[in-house]
C-alpha cells in the first residue's frame, strides 16, 4: 500500500483503542478520529484490502502486519512529540504537530529525532 496519511491515521487509532477495550468497533473509530460512518466504512475497506486489518462484521482487529505498522507510527508520533517537547513547545502544540510530522518527517530526520530524544529523556 502506498503511503498514506489516512490509513495510518486509521492503523494508529485503531491500535490505541485496541489498547483501551477488547473489541474496537467502527463507530467508536468514527468518534475518536471525527469523521462519518461511511468515511470508516471506506477505510476499513482498504484497510482490509491491503491486509492491515479483519472484521468480523461488528469488530475491527489489526492483522500482524497491521499492528507491526501501527506501532511504527505511534512510536514516530511519540518521538517526534518528546522531541518537541524538550524543545519548548508546549505539550498540546507538541502533539497536534506530531500528528502532522510523523506521516511526512524523512528516516533521516526521524532517526535523529529519536537519538535526540533517547539521549536527552
Amino acid at each position: 500500500m502506498k503511503k498514506s496519511q489516512s490509513a495510518e491515521d486509521y492503523l494508529e487509532c485503531i491500535l490505541l483503542l485496541s489498547r483501551e477495550t477488547e473489541f474496537v468497533h467502527r463507530v467508536d473509530v468514527a468518534r475518536k478520529i471525527g469523521v462519518s460512518q461511511p468515511a470508516v466504512q471506506k477505510a476499513v475497506r482498504i484497510l482490509v484490502e491491503n491486509g492491515y486489518i479483519e472484521c468480523d462484521g461488528m469488530h475491527i482487529y489489526l492483522t500482524t502486519k497491521g499492528k507491526n505498522y501501527a506501532e511504527e507510527i505511534f512510536d514516530r508520533h511519540c518521538t517526534i512529540r518528546e522531541f518537541l517537547t524538550l524543545h519548548g513547545v508546549n505539550s498540546k502544540d507538541a502533539d497536534e504537530d506530531a500528528c502532522e510530522l510523523e506521516h511526512v518527517v524523512s528516516k533521516v530526520t526521524f532517526d535523529m529525532m529519536k537519538d535526540y530524544v533517547q539521549k536527552h529523556k
